[in-house]
C-alpha cells in the first residue's frame, strides 16, 4: 500500500516514514480582517462608491465642462438634457456640475470633522477610561453636561461667533462629534485595561503613558475606527441639514444641502433641482453605513 502523492509503502504493523500533511496557509490579521469584509457584499458596494466619489471629487474638471458658478438666466430651470444631464437650476447653473463639485465639500466636510472629532474623543476617552477615578468622573460628566445641551443651538453659538461657511461646519461638528466617540473608547479602554498583558507591563515598571500607547490604544480603538467611519455619514448629513437652515455653505460654493434648499421652492415645478442633489446625499451616506457595518463585521469576529 502506498500513500497517496508518496511512494514509500506503509505496513499497518510496521513503523513506516513518517508522513507531513501540509498545513493551512496562516494569514496575516489584516488579510483576515479584508478577507471578512470582502465577503460583505454591501460593504464592497459602499466601499466602491465611495472611491468613486472620491474619483469624482478629485477629477471634477474633468467630468464636466462647465463652470459650477457661471450664471446663465436664459436657461433657467431646463429639464435634464443631452446638453445638460441633470438640467439646470433657477439661474441657470448647470446641476451635474455642482452635483459633482458638491462631493467636494462633502468629504472634506465629513473627513476634516471625524478627523477633529476623533483626536479630541479618542484623547479624552483614553485618560478618562485607563486613569479612572477623579479623572474619569470628571471627563463623563462634561460629556454628560454637552450631551444635554440642544444640538441645533451649539450650533447656531459656534457659527454666531466665527459666521456661516465651510470651516465654521467643520469646527462645529467637529467640537460637537466628540462626545459620542469618547463614550465608546472609554469602554474599550476599561476592557483592555483588566487583560492580564496590562497588568503584567505595570509589573515590570512600565510607565502609564507607554501602557497607555504601546499597549491598550491599538487594541481598543477598532470600536473607534468603525464609529468614526459612521460618523462619516452622519456628518455629511449633518452639513446638509445645516446648509439647508441657512447655517452652512453659503452662495456660491456647491453643496447639497444648499441645493436641496434651493430646489424645495420649485419641487412641482423643477423636481430635478431637489431630486439629484437629494440622490446624491442619500448615496454617500448610505455607502459610509455599509462601510462601517463591514467593518463592524469585519474586526470583530465573533459577530459572524
Amino acid at each position: 500500500m502506498t500513500v497517496a502523492g508518496g511512494t514509500a509503502p506503509y505496513d499497518a504493523g510496521v513503523a513506516g516514514p513518517a508522513v507531513v500533511l501540509p498545513s493551512a496557509v496562516e494569514l496575516s490579521p489584516r488579510a483576515e480582517i479584508w478577507l471578512r469584509f470582502r465577503d460583505n457584499r454591501l460593504a464592497v458596494l459602499g466601499l466602491v462608491a465611495i472611491a468613486l466619489l472620491v474619483l469624482a471629487a478629485l477629477f471634477a474638471p474633468l467630468l464636466t465642462p462647465y463652470d459650477p458658478a457661471a450664471i446663465d438666466p436664459a436657461n433657467a430651470r431646463q429639464p435634464p438634457s443631452a446638453a445638460h444631464w441633470f438640467g439646470t437650476d433657477q439661474v441657470g447653473r448647470d446641476v451635474y456640475t455642482r452635483v459633482v463639485y458638491g462631493t467636494r465639500v462633502s468629504l472634506r466636510v465629513g473627513i476634516f470633522s471625524v478627523g477633529i472629532a476623533t483626536l479630541i474623543g479618542v484623547t479624552a476617552g483614553a485618560v478618562a477610561g485607563y486613569y479612572r477615578g477623579a479623572v474619569d468622573a470628571a471627563v463623563m460628566r462634561a460629556t454628560d453636561v454637552l450631551l444635554a445641551f440642544p444640538y441645533i443651538l451649539a450650533a447656531i453659538a459656534i457659527i454666531s461667533v466665527f459666521g456661516p461657511g465651510e470651516r465654521t461646519v467643520i469646527l462645529v461638528l467637529g467640537l460637537l462629534g466628540w462626545l459620542a466617540i469618547a463614550r465608546v473608547l472609554r469602554s474599550s479602554v476599561l476592557q483592555v485595561t483588566s487583560l492580564e498583558y496590562v497588568t503584567a507591563a505595570r509589573a515590570l515598571g512600565a510607565s502609564g503613558p507607554r501602557i497607555l500607547l504601546r499597549h491598550v490604544l491599538p487594541n481598543a480603538i477598532q470600536p473607534v475606527i468603525v464609529y468614526a467611519t459612521l460618523f462619516v455619514g452622519s456628518a455629511i448629513l449633518a452639513e446638509a441639514a445645516l446648509s439647508f437652515l441657512g447655517l452652512g455653505i453659503q452662495e456660491p460654493t456647491p453643496a447639497w444641502g444648499l441645493m436641496v434648499n434651493q430646489g424645495r421652492r420649485f419641487l412641482a415645478t423643477s423636481p430635478h433641482l431637489l431630486f439629484f442633489p437629494g440622490a446624491a446625499i442619500f448615496v454617500i451616506v448610505t455607502a459610509f453605513v455599509f462601510v462601517g457595518d463591514g467593518l463592524r463585521d469585519a474586526l470583530d469576529p465573533r459577530l459572524q
